[in-house]
């Protein structure tokens, strides 16, 4: 007798319970300042460069286990409750430190988990501006490869770091037909604000961004205490020659620029798709809720989450209760099985007049050359870098046992530096 199949019953499914999104801590319910990304990273990079010497050291940094969730404090909280929470938020944004893989590993995992628990999700992308908007919807909908799509965004002028951090979230929403939405304004608006200030902007030449809400006097405090330890070349070469009091306020203004328009594309996004917005944007932007989450509160969104990677190096003494809603611990960092290229050694920090050093790595080719934090690199190899991407082209043709020559803006003057690459095998 030939064999009759079984009769299948469709499984009952159960709804998951959901709960709305509260942020873990009275805290997260208040406005506090912005900080800018440049700032931001500057604070915590050193720390986390520094956290190699020595026992002492080890018992402030292995905080948070791999692989674990923590809260603003350390505590460790389970997963499932938690994504659960996150995934009814109006807006999730999920920080990075623009160079660090695995960053971007986290990203793409927890846009993954939260799409599991809602589907209904938007992506924000920081990397790109809103006249690139037609490209994200092309590549949305299938019609670009991930070549046409990196020439038609320009990505190595217009962000510059390494789009393979990046693609494997753009296949993800592609995949799934999440809309992508471009969240930045040009970087010569922003120029132009931190040179000029924002009033003498015209309307039109706005891009459509409003006036921020005014930052908290700890947020000025802090950043011009920021800014100050890294000697304000940044802010001085930003602005015209006139008190540095002067070109400190016009930075401060700029960077409430740049988190107010991604912040009002954000609100835009969700109040026209009723979706939760992930956002993909840098730690700075996002950590202590300032920045971003600051001005979204403004535009009405008071209980967006703040998630962010925590290094396995990182100080434990950042875990204040106020540096994100949950935390990811993440392993050391390993070497990838593959030829070693020639390593600079620093964490570049891309802004609107250039490429600026946010921290150097003891011991590195950087430090040996004098690099410091807070010098703005104009040259590499007699080539004029704009961008992260532009210093990197240079130095990966550079040959072991070579000379790289620097040229750098330091204290409002221009210096030459010369970077020594090792020979091969030392």
């Amino acid at each position: 007798m030939p064999r009759q199949p079984l009769p299948r019953q469709p499984l009952p499914r159960q709804p998951l319970p959901r709960q709305p999104f509260r942020p873990f801590t009275p805290f997260f319910r208040h406005r506090v300042g912005l900080l800018t990304a440049a700032a931001a990273l500057a604070l915590a990079a050193p720390v986390a460069l520094a956290a190699t010497g020595g026992a002492a050291e080890a018992t402030r940094t292995a905080c948070v286990p791999p692989g674990a969730w923590a809260d603003g404090t350390g505590a460790t909280v389970e997963p499932v409750p938690l994504l659960r929470r996150l995934a009814d938020a109006p807006v999730i944004l999920l920080g990075e430190q623009h160079d660090k893989a695995d960053h971007h590993r986290w990203q793409l995992h927890t846009l993954a988990g939260l799409h599991a628990l809602n589907p209904d999700l938007a992506v924000g992308m920081e990397m790109l501006p809103r006249r690139l908007q037609p490209v994200l919807d092309r590549w949305v909908a299938g019609e670009m490869t991930e070549g046409e799509f990196l020439k038609a965004t320009d990505w190595r002028t217009v962000w510059g770091f390494d789009p393979q951090f990046y693609l494997p979230i753009l296949q993800f929403a592609r995949l799934h037909r999440l809309p992508v939405v471009a969240l930045n304004v040009e970087r010569s608006l922003i120029g132009r604000t931190a040179r000029n200030g924002w009033a003498t902007i015209p309307e039109a030449e706005r891009e459509g961004v409003g006036t921020p809400a005014a930052p908290t006097e700890a947020y000025r405090n802090r950043l011009t205490e920021t800014l100050a330890a890294h000697d304000r070349s940044e802010a001085r070469s930003a602005a015209p020659a006139d008190a540095p009091d002067s070109a400190v306020k016009r930075f401060i203004e700029a960077q409430g620029i740049w988190d107010r328009a991604m912040a009002e594309k954000i609100a835009e996004t969700r109040r026209t798709t009723g979706r939760s917005v992930v956002g993909i944007l840098g730690e700075g932007h996002v950590a202590r809720r300032d920045g971003v989450p600051y001005q979204l509160a403004d535009l009405g969104i008071g209980d967006s989450a703040v998630l962010l990677p925590w290094d396995a190096d990182r100080d434990c003494d950042e875990l204040d209760g106020r540096i994100a809603d949950a935390v990811f611990g993440l392993g050391p960092e390993r070497e990838d099985a593959e030829p070693q290229r020639p390593k600079l050694g620093v964490q570049l920090d891309p802004g609107p007049e250039g490429i600026t050093v946010g921290a150097v790595s003891g011991g590195s080719v950087a430090a040996a050359a004098d690099l410091r934090p807070g010098d703005r690199i104009l040259a590499a190899a007699g080539t004029t870098v704009h961008a992260p991407a532009d210093l990197v082209a240079v130095i990966r043709r550079q040959a072991p046992g070579t000379w790289l020559p620097l040229t750098i803006r330091r204290d409002g003057a221009e210096q030459e530096l010369v970077a020594k690459f090792p020979a091969e095998g030392k």
